[in-house]
């Protein structure tokens, strides 16, 4: 028999015995949720070789993990998307069916909606948002203006008056009250008021300086940003390497303390304004806007950098997507010969390819195999299912309408998304799109978002919507809808029914 000296001493050597909820922890992985904003599918150069910017720490990232060809949004726009990668539902399920919130807008996940964060977190994860949020919060109002909460689309269907709200008191909903633990966050695009930060619900800094924005005619590019009211310390090129910081410091406080985490990092580029640092300025061949797509892509490297040098990559899936496709007109291509959206059609905002077809990238050392290739197709709302997979959780709460699990993809064991029927966009102006298998279907005619012409309406005797058989028209050139009326009308029946299910039940 061991003395209790002797048997300090071999666990002192050795290590106690874990216990149950450590060695849960040690099999739960970290999970890091990259999201770039407006990035486009031929904006790195893992999937776009002969563009115009470089990516010397995105393509390396790529061959250590699996990169998805057919990646897609819920949205060809931000707010919405945003909403589906968190909730697992598409965003036409909302109080929103329609357009992005601005800065003042009250918060969009409902409450008491299960999410991805509440998922994670009822597995003793510690979760973390840094970045652009865009999502609303829950501004408190003064007395004066309390009524208009009577209105349950108030501050959705329209923004509040910035004179209404009590900038000296805490959220009264945001990312604390949506379970997220820690949070640092821009209010909504960095090119929208107010300019401020807000940590753990309360602001930095109140926003009391005003700026009557700049590059108002540029048509929302270039170093373009929106009047409106202003923190006085607040600096828009200041705004990606703060959050970097943010998160790296989040990330070493974590090495520390053990505990599993889910980290998501919206990024606040390359978004307007297009403002890089000065040591990234003239690093890419397409203007300011590569320039500040350079620069993102050394944020996303120095948060790798740190994982690998802390020895955390082994246990943690990182994943880098875009929330929708690349703000990228006719004329930057012809000015800068390089294509955001490489061979698609159309941008943000559009039904088209090139508004929702995204870059998906996932690291996951030893469950993801290096260097892999995964031409299945799959949406951002996605994300649900797979945690709730990843981590083994089963509680039905978390399996929502359309949320499909990507991680036998991701292992090598399938090569398509399981149960799947297909998948829904939105448009900026919202017109649908679905697509099953090779063929898409668009119920209008023109792009329906950013890209003109927006909306035409129907010849006489014409078709009232589009058909593209992607295999053989990538470009979506030829429109079939006619010529295929049987595929046409499956794809309507099958698109009415997946707005039709029921929650809490994924449909089949």
């Amino acid at each position: 028999m061991f003395c209790p000296a002797g048997l300090l001493l071999l666990l002192a050597l050795f290590g106690a015995p874990a216990s149950p909820l450590a060695q849960q922890h040690k099999k739960l992985p970290n999970i890091i949720y990259i999201l770039a904003d407006d990035l486009g599918y031929g904006d790195i150069s893992a999937y776009n070789p002969n563009g115009k910017i470089a990516a010397p720490n995105i393509d390396p990232f790529a061959k250590q993990g699996i990169r998805f060809t057919d990646a897609h949004t819920s949205s060809s726009v931000c707010s919405p998307s945003r909403y589906s990668i968190l909730t697992g539902r598409y965003p036409w399920r909302s109080r929103m069916p329609v357009g992005v919130l601005k800065g003042y807008s009250m918060t969009l996940i409902e409450k008491g909606l299960p999410t991805v964060v509440s998922l994670l977190k009822s597995r003793s994860c510690r979760t973390v948002v840094v970045g652009k949020r865009h999502l609303g919060l829950d501004w408190v109002l003064k007395d004066a203006h309390q009524d208009s909460l009577k209105n349950e689309l108030f501050g959705i269907s329209q923004d509040i008056h910035p004179d209404h709200i009590e900038w000296s008191r805490s959220l009264v909903a945001g990312p604390l009250t949506q379970r997220f633990d820690y949070s640092f966050i821009l209010p909504a695009s960095l090119d929208m008021p107010p300019y401020c930060y807000v940590e753990n619900d309360t602001l930095t800094e109140i926003p009391s300086h005003y700026t009557r924005g700049n590059m108002l005619e540029s048509g929302f590019t270039g170093s373009f940003w929106r009047e409106g009211l202003m923190s006085p310390s607040f600096g828009f090129s200041d705004v990606l390497p703060f959050f970097t910081r943010k998160a790296s410091d989040f990330i070493k406080k974590q090495h520390r303390g053990g505990h599993p985490f889910f980290l998501y990092f919206p990024m606040p580029a390359p978004h307007t304004p297009w403002m890089p640092r000065p040591e990234y300025r003239g690093t890419s061949g397409a203007g300011e806007y590569g320039d500040f797509v350079q620069q993102m892509d050394a944020t996303v490297g120095k948060l790798l950098f740190l994982l690998d040098s802390l020895g955390m990559s082994d246990n943690t899936m990182v994943v880098f997507t875009s929330d929708n496709g690349p703000y990228w007109r006719d004329n930057f291509m012809q000015q800068f010969g390089h294509r955001a959206a490489i061979e698609f059609r159309g941008m943000k905002g559009d039904t088209h390819e090139g508004g929702h077809r995204v870059p998906f990238i996932a690291r996951y050392p030893g469950k993801v195999r290096p260097g892999s290739v995964s031409h299945a197709t799959t949406t951002l709302a996605n994300l649900m299912a797979t945690c709730a997979a990843l981590v083994g959780e089963k509680n039905p709460a978390y399996e929502t309408e359309d949320s499909y699990s990507i991680l036998p993809v991701l292992t090598g064991r399938s090569t398509s998304v399981m149960d799947q029927p297909a998948i829904i966009n939105i448009s900026s102006r919202g017109i649908f799109d679905i697509r099953k298998g090779n063929w898409k279907l668009i119920t209008a005619l023109g792009s329906g978002g950013f890209t003109a012409p927006s909306d035409i309406r129907p010849p006489a005797g014409g078709p009232t919507g589009q058909l593209y058989d992607l295999e053989n028209d990538i470009h979506e050139d030829r429109n079939l809808f006619q010529e295929q009326p049987e595929k046409v009308k499956e794809l309507l029946s099958l698109l009415e029914k997946i707005q039709h299910a029921p929650r809490g039940r994924q449909f089949k």
